[in-house]
């Protein structure tokens, strides 16, 4: 399944641009490695982030964040969500490791159902829909995501095993489904807020995340 998936980056992966890029992250100032990658479709583009961490020594399997982008949660600091939350715990797991890579889809807005959709979804949360049928009612799918584009990045990177963080069950599967070799699941725990405790609940509760 690797070698198939490798093969198959020439047709599917457009590797665009890299640069070093200089961030601030909870009052340090680091320097990282940001590349721009994009799929056969042009409207599927992501940014990665790699960091390495010589002071801690070398590591050949790094920690990985596959993160859906999220414009109310990362931009905004929405509370409905943890998405912003877990970015900063990824980003802090990351910047700490040995090695760390964030691949960041911002094409998967609201489980891949996109931004309009997912306003309209929460406006039937406001009437006391969980996300999942919130998501039913307006017709869009309850998870949309897929994750061959992260899988042919990790391949282009030369990362073919990873440790993953994350809640989700289906994103390990998803990934080893398409090659990726995930030996450790790290879950990204956050505190919930008033405002997305029902949230959380459903994404135990009826997408078997692990929280």
């Amino acid at each position: 399944m690797k070698s198939n998936a490798v093969k198959s980056i020439d047709l599917e992966l457009d590797w665009s641009a890299q640069t070093i890029l200089p961030i601030e992250f909870r009052g340090r100032e680091l320097k990282v490695e940001a590349r721009a990658y994009q799929g056969a479709d042009p409207t599927c583009q992501a940014m990665v982030l790699v960091h390495r961490n010589e002071e801690l020594g070398s590591a050949d399997v790094p920690v990985v964040r596959v993160h859906s982008g999220c414009v109310t949660g990362d931009i905004f600091h929405s509370l409905r969500c943890d998405c912003y939350p877990q970015l900063q715990a990824a980003m802090e797991r990351i910047l700490s490791s040995p090695l760390g890579v964030l691949v960041y889809l911002p094409y998967q807005e609201g489980r891949g159902i996109g931004l309009v959709n997912k306003i309209r979804a929460y406006a039937l949360q406001d009437q006391g829909y969980d996300t999942v049928d919130a998501n039913v009612a307006i017709g869009a799918p309850i998870e949309a995501r897929d994750y061959d584009l992260a899988a042919h990045i990790l391949f282009d990177l030369g990362y073919p095993e990873i440790k993953l963080m994350t809640n989700n069950p289906a994103k390990v599967e998803a990934l080893r489904t398409e090659g990726v070799d995930v030996i450790e699941q790290i879950p990204v725990i956050v505190k919930p807020s008033p405002h997305n405790t029902r949230y959380l609940k459903t994404k135990k509760e009826r997408m078997a995340h692990k929280l």
